[in-house]
């Protein structure tokens, strides 16, 4: 198991630094309903690679419920709250390891925390990966957005935002597997890692009313060319997916993501998609490919 350590200034912190003379560091930021130490296989293979990483609970995720409610990231600016405490973590791992290049691997909901970190503090890092991401949101997601405003007041917005996670994550997501599929087929194609985390107590868990509707907000004020044109055109990204992720919209999502980038002019981005893999590459049946795929990147991007 990684070290873990807790601050009042930071969120708890999982690390992996068995490396003797390290290249660079890398942050990982998980997404939605999991927690970092879900991380440990791919944090052991970068470190084989001559990389530390460090991988913080989000708010409302495993070691920090925030105000000890999970699935809840504030009472207000629940969103930001979440890009600054990414911040914090990337900001403390530069103070512990000065001179290292520092990249960040963002998963999922993780990936649109990352991008508004990147956003605001891009010239601290020298890449960033998106894994499992998507584009900027149709109307059907603006659809959500006003759903979410109502279960926020139907429900109160501490309350277990119960009406998305049936609409998004059981219909939306695993309702095409069919109705005999067990629950978050969607993640993987590995049904042992889909057990896994079914019976892990500190993933699956709903989002709180608030939460949900923060995200979907979030989602919609990252959706423009011009938020995108406040990350420098040459900071290298990597955009990896997989066609059957119904987070990405089975690629049409990420067809939108790279669309975007290109209009607000950003030139090193790079994208792999993994024929019928689903959401969670790092998990997926091919994931010593989509390990050995990162690590070849990473080691052209910091030489």
């Amino acid at each position: 198991m990684p070290s873990a350590v807790t601050s009042a200034a930071l969120p708890p912190i999982c690390k992996w630094e068995d490396v003797s003379m390290p290249k660079g560091a890398v942050h990982v930021i998980h997404g939605l309903a999991e927690h970092p130490e879900r991380y440990e296989r791919l944090a052991r293979a970068l470190n084989g690679a001559g990389l530390i990483v460090w991988a913080h609970h989000q708010r409302g995720h495993g070691r920090n419920p925030v105000p000890g409610i999970r699935g809840h990231f504030g009472d207000h600016d629940g969103w930001q709250a979440l890009a600054e405490d990414a911040w914090a973590v990337s900001s403390q791992l530069l103070a512990e390891r000065p001179g290292l290049p520092l990249l960040m691997f963002a998963h999922s909901m993780g990936s649109f925390v990352g991008q508004r970190v990147i956003a605001e503090h891009v010239v601290f890092y020298a890449a960033a990966i998106f894994s499992g991401t998507n584009g900027p949101p149709t109307f059907k997601e603006g659809t959500l957005r006003n759903l979410a405003r109502l279960q926020v007041l139907v429900r109160g917005p501490r309350a277990a935002g119960v009406w998305l996670q049936k609409i998004v994550l059981e219909d939306t997501y695993n309702g095409p597997f069919g109705p005999d599929a067990p629950p978050n087929t969607w993640l993987s194609r590995d049904e042992e890692e889909v057990r896994k985390y079914n019976y892990d107590p500190d993933c699956g868990f709903p989002l709180t009313s608030q939460a949900w509707l923060d995200l979907l907000n979030g989602r919609a004020a990252q959706s423009t060319v011009d938020f995108f044109r406040t990350i420098p055109s040459a900071l290298p990204i990597y955009i990896i997916f997989g066609t059957s992720d119904p987070v990405g919209e089975q690629g049409k999502g990420v067809a939108r993501l790279l669309k975007i980038l290109a209009e607000a002019g950003l030139a090193s981005v790079t994208n792999k998609p993994y024929p019928e893999a689903r959401h969670e590459l790092v998990n997926e049946i091919n994931r010593e490919e989509v390990t050995t795929d990162l690590i070849r990147w990473i080691g052209r991007v910091i030489g």
